[in-house]
């Protein structure tokens, strides 16, 4: 659904639906609470991309080697 104010969508933290705008400055989150409560979830991992996992023999140049 659109109107004058940009599209709404639901909020991808709590599911209330919010403009998603140039107006809003959480978009496309509704709060800065619930942008905030997803970049948790991200730093604890509790969001992850999908992908191949790291071979044990991996030799990381950039690790501590002290």
């Amino acid at each position: 659904m659109t109107n004058d104010k940009g599209q709404i969508v639901s909020c991808p933290t709590c599911q209330k639906e919010n403009r998603y705008h140039t107006d809003n400055p959480f978009r496309p989150f509704c709060s800065e609470r619930c942008r905030l409560i997803d970049l948790g979830e991200w730093a604890d991992e509790g969001h992850r991309i999908p992908g191949r996992a790291i071979p044990e023999d991996f030799n990381d140049p950039e690790a501590d080697t002290h």
